[in-house]
């Protein structure tokens, strides 16, 4: 259970074409393309403020 085959992507696809039309699925695929690019890049971000809050500031000496 949980392994999909051939048939059950290609039957996924299908209904995926029918519930949405041909011309739809590009724009659909773009907007989850940039979600996830903004979702990588917010987490990108909070990783490297997590690493500049970690490290020590320093004090500059006269």
């Amino acid at each position: 259970m949980g392994n999909l085959g051939a048939t059950e992507i290609l039957l996924i696809l299908v209904v995926v074409v029918l519930l949405f039309g041909g011309k739809k699925i590009p724009e659909l695929m773009k907007g989850i393309g940039q979600g996830m690019k903004e979702f990588k890049k917010a987490s990108h971000v909070e990783d490297d403020d997590d690493k500049t809050s970690a490290e020590p500031k320093k004090e500059e000496k006269k």
